[in-house]
């Protein structure tokens, strides 16, 4: 096991341009603390890599520098993102470069479904960069993406979103996919969007989960938050309730580590025990399923949530 290779910056750390780089310079940087240890890369990993430059293709898991992609790759999985490695929002925790956004590239949803096929995947994760300089925040070429995938490999789908910029025909769109779980994240809680999610909106956030309900009873939905950026664990609690009330199914609870000095600085580390803690008080909310650990992120073992939410409710506590 080793250190991440995540700069640490400060008193503690999930598609900037923010004031995060001066206030992250300020601060010295410390050791991780022990349980925020990961393997070191492998050759196992070298298939999925093969597969993903092949197909030319871009995943989360490298662009937002996400702690599991060694554990991942090298069990042949991955999470695609589509729409390019570029986007619109100034979001003050996200490593994915901000810019003039790529052109849409109408095969992407082929190549996703390729890559699928290729790596064996029974459940497939679809996620996407922010691009609200397009009419419907790339919603069509989700839609594409789902029905490809799933026409290619009959796979499990999940989707996680934009926010569409609260375009309720968009959202539709993408419901209309049928994906098997709609997952969008609610990152934090109110109180710290101005900081960590600049353009966002918590209401806008909460109004697309309570749609795609409104629209397929049916459907599972799924959130996650990122803890150590400032937020207590009254106020966690009181957004998991807020997403409960609009009908979330899954939840996921990670620790945030700052990807790079570019980014907002880490207020606190949360040990293991306080994910319990939490991911107990989310039992008792209602949530079908639940993961709250330090490595805990969105699409990190999504096939193992949906299988647990359908044999009933089980608390992982990924530590």
């Amino acid at each position: 096991m080793f250190d991440l290779p995540i700069v640490d910056s400060s008193k503690e750390s999930g598609g900037c341009c923010s004031s995060a780089p001066t206030e992250a310079a300020t601060k010295p940087r410390r050791r991780l603390p022990k349980w925020l240890k990961r393997p070191m890369p492998s050759s196992e990993m070298a298939f999925t890599s093969g597969v993903i430059d092949d197909l030319n293709l871009e995943t989360v898991c490298e662009s937002a520098k996400c702690p599991n992609r060694t554990e991942c790759w090298a069990q042949k999985t991955a999470t695609f993102m589509i729409l390019g490695n570029v986007c619109t929002r100034p979001c003050g925790f996200c490593s994915v470069p901000k810019g003039k956004t790529e052109t849409v590239e109408a095969d992407e949803p082929e190549r996703v479904a390729e890559a699928a096929a290729r790596l064996g995947l029974k459940h497939v994760v679809i996620t996407c960069v922010t691009r609200d300089d397009l009419p419907d925040g790339g919603a069509e070429l989700m839609y594409q993406c789902v029905l490809k995938v799933r026409e290619r490999t009959g796979a499990a789908v999940e989707v996680l979103t934009s926010d569409y910029m609260g375009n309720r025909r968009a959202i539709s769109r993408v419901i209309e996919a049928k994906p098997d779980v709609f997952n969008h994240n609610t990152e934090t809680v109110p109180r710290l969007y101005d900081r960590v999610r600049r353009n966002a909106v918590y209401q806008r956030t909460l109004n697309l989960l309570a749609q795609v309900k409104e629209e397929d009873p049916g459907m599972a939905t799924k959130s996650g938050l990122m803890l150590g950026l400032g937020e207590t664990i009254e106020e966690v609690i009181d957004t998991c309730a807020d997403l409960r009330a609009v009908g979330v199914d899954m939840i996921t609870i990670g620790q945030y580590l700052q990807p790079s000095s570019d980014q907002l600085p880490v207020e606190r580390y949360v040990p293991p025990e306080e994910f319990e803690e939490i991911a107990q008080q989310c039992h008792k909310l209602g949530f079908s399923m639940v993961a709250s650990g330090p490595f805990v992120r969105s699409s990190y073992h999504a096939g193992e949530m949906v299988n647990d939410m359908t044999t009933g409710t089980v608390i992982s506590a990924v530590k």
